[in-house]
């Protein structure tokens, strides 16, 4: 699946829930899900900043395509990363890089969180992308 595809799925079953509870009762269940990263990953360079919770993000390019593990300490930031990580893992660095997070607006997943957590969201983009720009160097 394309990463578009894989927003749209994501916004398909946002658009299920009637409130933002079960939203949020939902990411919690993705955040549960979330492959979990694997222990010697969980380190000082791995952890996103800007995030008020600790969040860990390792990438690995397998086969051309960048692969995300990831976890958190905090439940709902859990979920977060593991949406994201559902949008943009297992694609190329540069479908990745030109990827637009629209998704988010449409799940009005940012209008929904605290500041903080707002602002920790923007990280994490921003970390998958820069994995992408970083690995689409090694392949060029």
């Amino acid at each position: 699946m394309t990463i578009k595809e894989i927003q749209e799925e994501i916004v398909d079953e946002f658009s299920m829930f009637e409130d933002w509870m079960q939203r949020y009762e939902y990411m919690i269940e993705l955040g549960k899900a979330l492959p979990l990263i694997d222990g010697q990953y969980k380190t000082d360079d791995n952890i996103i900043k800007g995030c008020q919770s600790k969040v860990w993000v390792h990438a690995e390019l397998k086969e051309d395509k960048l692969v995300f593990t990831a976890d958190s300490d905090a439940i709902i930031t859990k979920g977060i990363i593991a949406i994201l990580i559902r949008a943009f893992s297992n694609q190329r660095p540069q479908d990745i890089m030109d990827a637009d997070t629209e998704f988010i607006d449409a799940i009005g997943l940012k209008e929904h969180l605290s500041p903080t957590r707002a602002n920790g969201l923007v990280s994490m983009i921003k970390q998958l992308k820069l994995y992408a720009v970083a690995y689409q160097t090694q392949l060029n």
